[in-house]
């Protein structure tokens, strides 16, 4: 799939499916389905619209990219949203980004799709057009509640619920973050963990214990929370026991890939019943990842 910035993009026939697309979950898979070319934003709006306010995202632009491709498009362009962006009116988006630019013969969005300033811009200004044919592609529901971000967002966040959240996504949640030197607690303990810094503009599952697949396709062991048993007051870790592997993994780039969440954070009376506790954990990481045959993490 070629990425294409919109200011570099060459006019051609169009068949263009539309939104923010965080997440590419399955509602936006539906709005995707059929269409060549994905065209979208980075950052998300609200980053630059109302910064305040901003949800903490599911998906990089690379994340992003890859789930988009996978659903066969050809190209994705991206429109590098600013503020100058964000005053352009409903009509000059259709005027000089789908007609002028971008060559549209067919738009899909999602019925509750809103753009241009003040968000005035929506579906039916679209089919109301007439110079390009119009899908508005109906919402998702899975277990009687629309597929959405936000809904991910918060079984993610607060329930910690990774199975119904690759359920809902129709792909596995993945975390990529920097891993840096730690304060050596888990090799003491028997257990050398990668400790992973995160981007604060992402989400982060609930405080845990979860079962994940590294990149190379790993097992992994993952620990997210404030380690209440050792009261370290670093604020929130991310420790990720990558299973028989014992290579230097510092100062590189790691991916995990939501399996399942174990269970939630506990505080130990001592060090005995944590390392007993850290034993079922890894069994039951194996049981939960098959483990792949490639020989880094």
């Amino acid at each position: 799939m070629k990425l294409t910035w919109l200011p570099d993009a060459e006019v051609r026939p169009r068949r263009i499916a539309i939104g923010t697309f965080d997440g590419v979950h399955r509602g936006h898979r539906e709005v995707i389905a059929g269409a060549d070319t994905v065209l979208t934003f980075d950052p998300h709006p609200s980053l630059v619209v109302h910064p305040e306010s901003s949800p903490r995202l599911l998906t990089d632009l690379d994340r992003k990219a890859a789930l988009v491709a996978e659903l066969g498009v050809q190209e994705m362009v991206v429109i590098p949203f600013d503020g100058a962006f964000s005053k352009q009116t409903a009509q000059e988006f259709i005027d000089h980004v789908l007609i002028e630019k971008l060559g549209a013969t067919h738009v899909c969005v999602g019925d509750n799709f809103h753009f241009g300033a003040k968000a005035q811009g929506d579906a039916a200004m679209l089919a109301a057009d007439g110079r390009f044919e119009v899908r508005i592609a109906p919402l998702i529901e899975v277990g009687g509640l629309p597929v959405s971000s936000t809904r991910i967002r918060k079984l993610l966040r607060d329930e910690g619920d990774v199975r119904q959240a690759a359920e809902l996504l129709g792909s596995p949640f993945e975390l990529t973050g920097m891993v840096v030197h730690g304060d050596k607690r888990g090799r003491e303990l028997g257990f050398p963990t990668a400790n992973i810094v995160p981007d604060e503009r992402f989400v982060t599952p609930a405080h845990g214990i979860y079962a994940c697949r590294t990149g190379q396709g790993r097992a992994a062991a993952v620990s997210i929370g404030v380690r209440p048993t050792f009261q370290t007051g670093r604020g929130v870790l991310i420790e990720a026991y990558v299973l028989d592997y014992s290579a230097d993994l510092y100062g590189q780039e790691i991916t995990l890939t939501f399996v399942d969440r174990l269970r939630g954070e506990l505080k130990f009376d001592g060090i005995e019943p944590l390392i007993e506790q850290m034993n079922l954990d890894v069994a039951q990481t194996r049981l939960a990842v098959p483990v792949g045959d490639a020989s880094g993490a």
